[in-house]
């Protein structure tokens, strides 16, 4: 069966426990900025638990602390580099759309252009049609040598 569980980003709060548990800390001078930056910065518990850990034997908190905050600098800034390239390829994704709406802008102009090109054809046809009905009517030749037709031939 799958289970759905809500994993959140690290809170102030959080840390202080992770702290306390890792390296035996209630407070410490470095706890305000880290508090700072957890604030502006998303990092996962186990993330935060991973800096926290001590990576030598005698376990000096100071360099644990240290190491938090050097990953929660660098995750700020991979997080704004992120959202200017996210800027940017949204730019670029508007413009490219825009191009195509313009061209398709262009493509409906260029059919009604042909569009009316036929129908000014298709209307000097007939103009050229009734005229030369027209003339027949009068009682001239269709020839165009303007001979009468005799009204009793017809």
């Amino acid at each position: 069966m799958d289970k759905h569980i809500e994993l959140s980003y690290c809170s102030f709060e959080a840390f202080q426990i992770l702290a306390k548990n890792y390296l035996k800390l209630e407070s410490h001078h470095l706890f305000a900025r880290i508090q700072e930056l957890l604030g502006e910065t998303k990092m996962t518990p186990a993330e935060v638990a991973e800096h926290l850990m001590p990576k030598t034997i005698s376990g000096d908190a100071m360099v644990c602390l240290e190491s938090l905050i050097g990953g929660l600098e660098k995750a700020k800034e991979d997080a704004i580099l992120k959202a200017e390239e996210e800027v940017k390829e949204s730019a670029r994704l508007k413009a490219e759309e825009e191009a195509k709406e313009k061209e398709k802008e262009k493509e409906k102009e260029k059919a009604k252009a042909e569009e009316e090109e036929k129908a000014k054809e298709k209307d000097s046809s007939k103009a050229e049609e009734n005229a030369k009905n027209q003339v027949k009517e009068n009682g001239f030749c269709d020839n165009g040598n303007a001979e009468l037709i005799s009204k009793e031939k017809k």
